[in-house]
Order: C-alpha cells, then sequence, then structure tokens
C-alpha cells in the first residue's frame, strides 16, 4: 500500500500535548549467549536465511509477549 493510498481523514492532528508526554524508546541492546538447541531447530531457522538469528529473536519474543501475563 502506498503512502497516498492511506485515509488520514479520521487521525487527529499531534499538538503540543502528545509532545510533551512522548518519550524516545530506544530498543533493547543484543546480548551474545550460548544456547543449547535441538539441531533440528537450529537447522530449521539457518534454512530461513541470513538473518536466522533475529528470526529466533523475533520468534523468542512472540512467547514471552503471549506469555507475560501467566507469570
Amino acid at each position: 500500500m502506498a503512502d497516498e493510498d492511506i485515509d488520514t481523514s479520521e487521525i487527529p492532528p499531534l499538538d503540543d500535548d502528545f509532545f510533551e508526554r512522548a518519550g524516545l524508546r530506544l530498543p533493547d541492546e543484543p546480548v551474545a549467549v550460548t544456547v543449547h538447541l535441538d539441531a533440528d531447530v537450529l537447522a530449521w531457522f539457518k534454512a530461513q536465511g541470513e538473518d536466522y538469528e533475529k528470526r529466533l529473536n523475533r520468534a523468542l519474543r512472540s512467547y514471552v509477549e503471549a506469555h507475560k501475563e501467566q507469570r
């Protein structure tokens, strides 16, 4: 979808109050760890492409987000 195809008519303008409350959120810095994985799990992620470590992180993040309230 191109930007010009987006209907922005119902989006309220951003006022000074919005910017006073707004904050900068930077992503967490990645931490290098050693993790023991089943060989087939690692092979599957590697087969998905070069960024398999990022894909693995996204899969773990998705799991964490889905289970946060269960703790």
